[in-house]
């Protein structure tokens, strides 16, 4: 059952008009020629609607229930995966995937947000948030990547940590601000992709990259736009306002200059409308970034990291 966001309704009400004649038409009563305007139609009111999408609108496309997530990019970009499971201390955390694959032949390191789409596979997945040991987890395949020299390739799609109380007495903000500090200093490429959501501290403890990618319908912000309303305005249904003010979307990241390297664009409709023809653009990018950053020694990795993030920095006085 695929599921449509408000502004996408008549574009679904024009398709559900040629499903119709579709099923009417016979040998003896042929609709081709309708069939066809509509579709022209149809083409033509997607191109203006997404053409003049809001920042709230493109963060209602980021949370799409259909669109793709870590393991359907795995499905699609990569081949021999194998999952590692567990931190090695409390217990495996199914909001963060980890383990080794293999890009085009090339063995490689995948971590990533991974949500559910019903509601068991949600509980099950906590809506992609991770507790400490899912960070603990994805450093330790980082960490396994590292030795063995192989690129790491992160997938950020959350809309933050997990902050229950459980998460806080066994470590979450020290999980996150380990991982900050050792993706800093690793010493093979790291390739990070925003595929959804990027929210806050969550996001950023897989996302400390040589390259930072982000789909060209992602969003990503140091908190949510429903989070940031209640907390300026006690008032979280004033989200679409917040993501205005919050300035969230790819082209806006884009803008600044520093903080992402590309962004990578999507089917029209989104990336949930065509998953294959998504997967085929992010994996061009990341055989791309690939490349460039496998000319670098392990000393270059590291300082060209550093760099990138230093310079996000600006004070003015």
């Amino acid at each position: 059952m695929q599921h449509y966001l408000d502004f996408e309704k008549p574009i679904v009400d024009l398709q559900q008009k040629i499903r119709e004649l579709r099923d009417y038409s016979t040998d003896n009563v042929d609709f081709s020629s309708e069939i066809k305007k509509l579709e022209k139609k149809a083409t033509k009111l997607r191109d203006e609607i997404f053409s003049k999408l809001s920042r709230w609108q493109r963060t209602q496309l980021a949370r799409h229930q259909d669109r793709p997530y870590t393991l359907d990019y795995i499905e699609h970009v990569f081949t021999d995966w194998f999952e590692v499971h567990g931190d090695r201390n409390f217990r495996d955390d199914p909001a963060l995937v980890c383990g080794f694959a293999r890009l085009d032949g090339e063995p490689c390191a995948v971590i990533g947000h991974q949500k559910g789409r019903d509601t068991k596979s949600k509980v099950y997945r906590n809506f992609g948030m991770p507790n400490p040991e899912g960070y603990r987890k994805a450093l330790r395949v980082m960490k396994m990547a590292e030795q063995f020299g192989l690129p790491i390739f992160c997938f950020v799609d959350t809309p933050g940590a997990f902050p229950g109380i459980g998460a806080e007495e066994r470590g979450q903000a020290e999980a996150i601000a380990r991982n900050l500090r050792e993706m800093a200093a690793l010493t093979v490429p790291v390739i990070v992709t925003i595929t959804g959501e990027g929210g806050s501290g969550g996001a950023l403890a897989i996302a400390v990259g040589n390259r930072v990618l982000m789909l060209q319908y992602s969003v990503y912000a140091v908190i949510s736009p429903e989070g940031c309303a209640a907390i300026l305005w006690s008032d979280g249904a004033r989200g679409p306002e917040a993501a205005e003010a919050l300035k969230l979307t790819a082209a806006d990241i884009d803008s600044l200059g520093c903080v992402i390297d590309e962004v990578v664009p999507e089917p029209v409709g989104g990336a949930h409308t065509d998953y294959v023809l998504a997967a085929a653009n992010l994996k061009r990018s990341l055989k791309k970034h690939l490349g460039e950053l496998q000319a670098l020694s392990g000393e270059e990795l590291v300082e060209q990291r550093y760099q990138k993030f230093r310079a996000m920095t600006r004070v003015q006085e």
